[in-house]
């Protein structure tokens, strides 16, 4: 019998036994851990597939099905309109849920007590593919501003227009329906980058969204959006999904005072002054974001 068979314990290489001072190796033990998928990546990809994949279904059905069957109940346009809101905010809402339940997204939400007041035009950041499925989500009641191709495309055609949604097609008839609504005391949500931001470039925005403030807001709320790692962005296709749950960040700033734009000329001119205002208001906010923290 050998001492090697004799003790319960590991040879190095070399043939030395450890002392009583050294840990027996655990090189199996190690490797194991290394080995460790990326944090359930094919399943998040999977996941990822199966919701996008949902939420395409879910669209036709609110065409086909939904939206014909609330608009048979009785009340007026705008009362079937503020029924196909709530749904979809609902919904939206629930996706958003689905998504965090699957471990594709974690989120977090600071001042969503300060959405939804009549007037009110929300100005947000546009990093991501789901910013307005989140917004639209935590607001009952709301219009919002989304861009042309929605309104052909079949999986969502029917949602935008029976919610009275406005088309971003750069008209001056654009311009007037959303200072309309604004001024009928809806609540508006408008991207003024027009599309999503491309990954490590500042936001640019367009004077647009200013001019609509000027002619019809009450208030203006700005919400900063930062998705870390990021995703879904518009140089990525949705099955470009990060190494790890990316986590989905809404902060609501303080309010900002139209009408205090509004006297400082005539309408061009204080436009591109509040266009100015929001556009280092956003590249302030998201550069402190990017600032290490301090221990």
């Amino acid at each position: 019998l050998s001492l090697h068979d004799a003790l319960p314990i590991s040879v190095d290489r070399t043939g030395r036994l450890p002392t009583c001072l050294e840990e027996p190796r655990m090189e199996l033990a190690t490797q194991t851990v290394n080995d460790k998928p990326r944090d359930a990546y094919y399943w998040r990809l999977l996941a990822t597939a199966a919701s996008f994949t949902l939420f395409g279904v879910g669209g036709l059905c609110l065409r086909l099905l939904v939206f014909p069957l609330l608009s048979c109940l009785p009340g007026t346009a705008k009362q079937h309109q503020r029924r196909a809101r709530h749904t979809i905010s609902r919904l939206f809402w629930l996706f958003i849920r689905m998504m965090q339940r699957l471990g594709i997204l974690t989120f977090s939400v600071d001042g969503a007590d300060k959405l939804g007041r009549p007037g009110q035009m929300i100005v947000a950041n546009h990093p991501s593919l789901i910013d307005v499925v989140f917004l639209i989500g935590l607001m009952r009641q709301t219009n919002c501003v989304v861009k042309q191709s929605l309104f052909q495309n079949p999986f969502t055609r029917g949602p935008v227009r029976d919610a009275g949604y406005i088309s971003n097609d750069g008209s001056a008839d654009m311009l007037d329906a959303a200072a309309d609504a604004l001024r009928e005391g809806q609540t508006l949500i408008i991207f003024p980058e027009g599309t999503r931001t491309t990954p490590g470039a500042a936001p640019a925005f367009h004077r647009g969204a200013a001019a609509i403030a000027l002619r019809g807001a009450t208030i203006i709320t700005p919400v900063v959006i930062k998705v870390s790692p990021t995703t879904l962005t518009k140089a990525e296709p949705w099955y470009r999904i990060p190494k790890r749950r990316f986590h989905f960040s809404l902060r609501v700033g303080a309010d900002i005072e139209p009408q205090a734009f509004a006297a400082l000329g005539p309408a061009p001119q204080a436009s591109r002054k509040l266009n100015d205002y929001l556009h280092h208001y956003f590249i302030k906010e998201l550069a402190e974001d990017e600032q290490p923290k301090q221990p």
